[in-house]
């Protein structure tokens, strides 16, 4: 992946060989686990945090994500009003909160992650997505975002591609970020106020014995008073949150360093983070050196929630992601791919994330950002902590963290389900978003498969 392969990365911490005292146990050393043991030495300074991570901390989609960085916690506007209408100011309010927290714990902790606040951009490709664009504005500015509809000229004065017929621009609410580096700077800060990280060590086993929660790893044992697992794709020792979240594999294409003329030919003079309209989207941004991350369109799932290096990946979609990306800038053709990665974003049947407790509390999980966790996992986070330390609070009161989303059937009905939806989501993207029976009918029923 071009976000961890750097000569700067970390040293790995080591294995866990003994048996081990924790306040509290983290299982999963990515955005969501290392936000939580953070937030909970910052509530409860000398609190003894042990996180433990299966490979290194941000190996799953903590490092391999676009580094869009937005304060939806409910996967867009949209996706918020169509399931929580009553309580959609209040979630917009919470994931600014969130995002301004975020945001302030990179400067108090002096997190170098290349942190930048940036307009995002929804771009039209087809005569279909300026009427889906144009219909979502006055929710947008209801709620105080300061968006605007961009023609033809105005997006391609931005960013030219001559598949461009418009955009949908938001002002606030977005950054882009490093998450290697903010999964780096956050593992170096809860090391540095005293939690014990040990990488290359899985949580084998759980449970409770004398009223402590017992853990399992192949070379020791945490007991602890407390656990948060944040295993979100991945499977974890708690088995309860499969049934609501399936890994679904996203791929990715970096490129070169673009020269100075070839940056001149695309323009992008504010390093705006893109993304088209299509159900089979592409998002792309710019590294700090100029290269294009440029992701998305296919959403893989792999029979019996198929999880492995052996997917990471794919020829066939890198192929067809190269194939979009010198349709949308034929003036870079020649222009090589330096990396190409893929891995696995847990996702719920809302695309939102869904929590979770076990042994009467002791324990809180929280899986299923679908994709938009690089802000929301803190939250996410944070929502745990409640949960596992017993408060009510505002975010605890929240329709989201109380009900959970619609499980996804057993297979082999859960394999089927999703390829019938692939297709169904393919089959609308060449109809002019014409939604079809099948997607009609999981709409009805607030359910749906994306990345």
């Amino acid at each position: 992946m071009f976000w961890s392969d750097r000569v700067d990365a970390p040293a790995p911490a080591p294995p866990l060989a003994d048996t081990v005292e924790a306040d509290l146990a983290v299982i999963g050393g990515g955005f969501t686990g290392l936000w939580a043991a953070l937030q909970a030495l910052e509530d409860q300074p000398g609190l003894r945090v042990v996180v433990l991570e299966a490979e290194q901390c941000g190996f799953g989609a903590s490092s391999r994500n676009g580094g869009f960085c937005d304060s939806s916690l409910t996967h867009g506007l949209a996706n918020g009003i169509s399931h929580w209408p009553d309580e959609i100011e209040t979630l917009v309010r919470l994931g600014r909160e969130n995002l301004a927290g975020l945001e302030a714990s990179l400067e108090r902790h002096r997190i170098d992650a290349d942190y930048q606040r940036c307009a995002e951009i929804d771009v039209a490709i087809e005569p279909w997505h300026l009427e889906s664009l144009a219909e979502d504005i006055e929710d947008f500015r209801g709620l105080g975002e300061d968006v605007d509809l961009l023609d033809a000229e105005q997006m391609r004065a931005r960013v030219d591609s001559p598949t461009y017929l418009g955009g949908f621009i938001r002002r606030n609410d977005m950054a882009l970020i490093d998450p290697a580096r903010l999964v780096w700077g956050l593992r170096s800060t809860v090391e540095g106020r005293g939690a014990a990280v040990y990488e290359n060590t899985p949580a084998h086993a759980i449970k409770r014995q004398n009223n402590r929660i017992d853990i399992r790893t192949p070379s020791g044992r945490v007991r602890a008073d407390h656990a948060v697992m944040a295993t979100n794709a991945y499977p974890g020792p708690v088995r309860r949150p499969r049934r609501y979240t399936i890994p679904v594999y996203d791929h990715v294409l970096m490129t070169e360093p673009l020269s100075a003329e070839q940056m001149a030919s695309v323009g992008w003079a504010e390093r705006e983070g893109l993304g088209d309209v299509s159900n089979m989207f592409h998002y792309y941004r710019l590294s700090a050196d100029d290269r294009i991350l440029w992701g998305g369109y296919d959403a893989t799932y792999h029979f019996n929630n198929g999880i492995g290096d052996s997917h990471d990946q794919s020829d066939k979609t890198h192929s067809q992601l190269a194939e979009d990306f010198f349709q949308t800038f034929p003036q870079l053709e020649g222009l090589s791919f330096s990396h190409r990665w893929g891995g696995p974003i847990g996702t719920t049947t809302r695309f939102t994330a869904t929590w979770g407790t076990k042994f009467d509390g002791q324990l809180a999980w929280v899986a299923g950002y679908t994709g938009l966790g690089v802000g929301a996992s803190r939250f996410g986070a944070r929502v745990a902590l409640d949960l596992v330390y017993g408060r009510q609070t505002e975010r605890t009161d929240l329709k989201m963290v109380r009900k959970h989303p619609v499980p996804f059937p057993p297979e082999p009905a859960r394999w089927v389900g999703v390829q019938l939806t692939r297709r169904a989501i393919q089959r609308c993207d060449r109809r002019g978003g014409k939604r079809g029976p099948w997607l009609n009918l999981l709409d009805r029923f607030g359910v749906g498969f994306d990345s």
